[in-house]
């Protein structure tokens, strides 16, 4: 890290005032026995209408459209304007040891959230890597809506109050090092956590810690780094996690230590959300070997021993007569009949001889986001108090509710995140918080709740089945209008996101619309000049446990999209990379799609029964296209594998991504590939089959996701260079531009457009459903033989 300067002294109380700019702000040294500094980032004011100026015209001849709400003001742009109030709350502490301390109130779930803060703090402080400790901040009511991980928001809304912080640290420690050297400020410079004085007299960091610190809290004003300065933003670097991760010392929920907290585990209803009528043989189960307790939850029936094992044997052998759910009798079937029911009409009226249209309905069936760590949380509830353990991207909202059903003030409730295993949405829902809690105040005991793999595939939270109907139309190779209308089981938004729109109701660009039309308008829009364009959503049917996965909507509604960009591209008989070219609205995601069409050579010869595909999706402030090779050869379709669903393969993809300023290129890579095998599988492979009000999957076994000998051999992401000087989000973004790239590589291989995802969902079971009673399948025997 080299040095780093500003002109004058940015803390001297007779400065001359200066505006607050681009990188100018305001900060606090706050009163502590060593430093200890926050930012004070001003107003918290929604500017819709910044963003709709912005959009290009569109290319002569083509029938502009107006920006969507989306374009003006994003979920991400509401999330960030929501945590910008308390910024000032949210602290660096530095130690006398000379390392910096940062307690993110955001969830780390394995997207390297904090290896990219570190970076950040790093950065600014001019401190290595190294000694910088970040570590997850309790629930913190008093940080409103600063405390919730989701909308791939996380480095864009806390990018800025964490360097300001490390800025107003570093300017503190330059002056405390001048008092102590009785030099000037600016003939000092700060590298690798020393500042060193033109005589080369060096101080630590940490030699200065305790004479930085402030006896009242003072605002200081900083500027900060050039983007040209930035040493460590912008490089590749390794997760700050990454052998505590491969070596197994992270501690996740379940290697959090409360004494007396033991296995427990759930017997849960064979239907969707059943209820508990009568448990028949409770004293015999509570007599096993090992079990302590069983009892009757929301739930269902809980049960407490000493190993996991002696837990799963309870669970069972249980007896138990349960009432119906909320989806009972329900199917594929007859829930894509209410979704076809409540499909809102086209508006544009029937075809004249000048006009054509391209017409298209797509179905996409129940997904999972089943992440590698279940659903798990720890739970020791006492008479007036309760202390909570879990991977909890929402905790606040954890806290007040689990607060509600025990009883308890909100005060009285102490909620402690902890890393997660995965989330993908998941883990903005506390269902395993709330259970342990529950649980452990029926049981007076203190617990470790864990879920079974099936108890995640079919009780747990699911993307919803949804439909989307698309009209565009047509006339002399110029398209004129594009309607979507895209009708879905509801999707919950019970987890903290619901509060911060309310609260923001009157600054949002889309007037008086229903809460979940709002979350469609704030993430969906179209990339492209399609002329009138209209994109609504219709919701129906709350019987089923759902969330946000990744995308919420949007992998569904690009992939549907881009789709009909092919076939109008076919229809007007031109290139299907052509076609998007003169249609794009943006010139970052002309340059994604040039580079995978570049890099991925759009347009080579391919053997028959193979193909290309390439989509562009924009979200969030930032771009990315995907170029992917399918092999839908008899060859490859008609392979078996044991207990695996084959079909055809993704041979090759090509992604290129432009996030503004990539903090962590490496990170964003890992993020890029995760999102692409996401696409990989809700396209091609992975969903669930709900029967009798009931999901069949109960294992990754029978959940395909994208398995290892179905990746692409060749996968290759590049990075485009900075077109900015802030993060855009990254988290989803690869997910909706690779199912839709590969569905088009789908349909240009087969000759026909797939309407129907996965592909193969609705092809012959390939495996046979476990049983619903008992609820847990048996641990399976034959571990050598799968291994061979």
């Amino acid at each position: 890290m080299e040095a780093h300067e500003p002109a004058a002294d940015p803390e001297r109380e007779d400065a001359p005032p200066r505006g607050i700019g681009r990188r100018r702000f305001l900060g606090y040294v706050l009163a502590a026995p060593t430093l200890t500094v926050a930012a004070r980032i001003g107003g918290d004011a929604l500017a819709p209408g910044a963003a709709a100026a912005a959009v290009p015209a569109a290319a002569p001849g083509v029938v502009p459209s107006l920006p969507g709400p989306a374009e003006i003001l994003d979920l991400n742009d509401l999330l960030t304007a929501a945590a910008l109030p308390t910024a000032n709350l949210i602290t660096i502490r530095l130690d006398p040891d000379g390392t910096a301390h940062f307690a993110l109130p955001r969830a780390e779930v394995g997207q390297g959230i904090t290896t990219s803060t570190a970076m950040i703090i790093a950065e600014e402080l001019d401190l290595p890597l190294d000694r910088i400790r970040v570590t997850l901040a309790d629930a913190r009511p008093e940080l409103l809506f600063n405390q919730l991980t989701g909308g791939s928001n996380t480095t864009v809304s806390t990018f800025t109050p964490v360097r300001v912080a490390a800025a107003v640290a570093r300017g503190r420690l330059l002056r405390a090092a001048a008092l102590e050297l009785g030099a000037a400020v600016d003939t000092l410079t700060t590298k690798a956590g020393v500042v060193t004085s033109a005589a080369g007299i060096r101080l630590t960091y940490g030699e200065l810690a305790v004479k930085a610190a402030a006896v009242s809290d003072t605002a200081v004003a900083v500027t900060l780094k050039d983007r040209a300065d930035f040493r460590i933003i912008g490089t590749a670097q390794r997760r700050i996690d990454a052998l505590a991760a491969v070596t197994g010392r992270k501690t996740f929920a379940m290697d959090v230590q409360v004494p007396g907290a033991l296995p427990t585990m759930v017997c849960r209803p064979p239907t969707i959300n059943g209820t508990v009528r009568s448990v028949d043989n409770r004293a015999e189960v509570a007599a096993m070997p090992g079990i302590t307790d069983v009892v009757t939850v929301s739930t269902g029936v809980a049960v407490r021993g000493r190993t996991f094992g002696q837990c799963i044997d309870a669970v069972r052998a249980l007896k138990v007569t349960w009432g119906p759910g909320t989806a009972e009798g329900a199917s594929d079937a007859t829930v894509l009949q209410k979704l076809r029911q409540a499909e809102l009409p086209l508006a544009v009226p029937p075809l004249d001889l000048l006009t054509k249209s391209v017409d298209a309905r797509f179905t996409f069936h129940f997904a999972s986001n089943g992440a590698l760590e279940t659903n798990c949380a720890v739970a020791d509830v006492r008479p007036g108090s309760a202390e909570i353990w879990a991977g909890l991207k929402s905790p606040i909202v954890a806290q007040e509710e689990i607060a509600l059903r025990l009883g308890l003030p909100v005060s009285a409730v102490k909620v402690h995140v902890t890393e997660g295993g995965g989330s993908f949405g998941r883990k903005l829902f506390h269902d395993a918080a709330a259970e342990a809690a529950e649980i452990s105040q029926a049981m007076g005991k203190p617990v470790r709740l864990m879920w079974h793999r099936t108890d995640d595939f079919r009780q747990g939270r699911t993307h919803p089945m949804a439909i989307s109907r698309v009209r565009a139309t047509y006339a002399l190779g110029e398209v004129l209008t594009y309607e979507q209308r895209h009708t879905s089981v509801a999707t919950d938004f019970g987890h903290g996101v619901g509060e911060i729109i309310t609260s923001r109701a009157a600054q949002l660009p889309v007037a008086d619309l229903t809460f979940s039309e709002t979350m469609f308008q704030l993430t969906q829009s179209s990339p492209y000049h399609f002329g009138v364009t209209t994109q609504l959503l219709n919701e129906v049917d709350h019987g089923f446990n759902t969330g946000s996965m990744r995308g919420i909507y949007s992998p569904n509604v690009r992939c549907a999209q881009e789709l009909v960009v092919d076939e109008l591209a076919r229809r007007t008989s031109r290139d299907p990379l052509a076609f998007r070219r003169r249609f794009l609205k943006d010139e970052r995601a002309r340059a994604v799609l040039d580079k995978v069409a570049e890099t991925g050579r759009w347009g080579r010869p391919m053997a028959p029964g193979t193909a290309q595909g390439i989509a562009v999706h924009s979200e969030y402030h930032a771009f990315v296209a995907v170029l992917a090779e399918i092999d839908c050869s008899p060859e490859t379709t008609g392979r078996t594998i044991r207990d695996a669903c084959t079909g055809p393969r993704v041979t090759r993809v090509v992604c290129a991504v432009d996030v503004g300023l990539a903090v962590n290129p490496r990170g964003l890579e890992a993020q890029m590939m995760g999102g692409i095998m996401d696409g990989i599988a809700l396209t091609l492979t992975s969903s669930l089959h709900l029967r009798d009000g009931r999901f069949l999957e109960s294992s990754w076994d029978n959940y395909f996701y994208t398995r290892q000998w179905n990746t692409p051999p060749e996968l290759e992401i590049v990075v485009m260079p900075s077109t900015g000087d802030e993060p855009g989000g990254a988290g989803e973004l690869a997910v909706a531009a690779a199912s839709a790239a590969v569905a088009c590589a789908y349909g240009r291989a087969t000759g026909t457009m797939p309407t129907s995802f996965p592909v193969n969902h609705t092809a012959p079971l390939p495996f046979t459903p476990a049983p619903a009673v008992p609820p847990i399948p048996a641990s399976p025997t034959d571990g050598r033989d799968r291994a061979l």
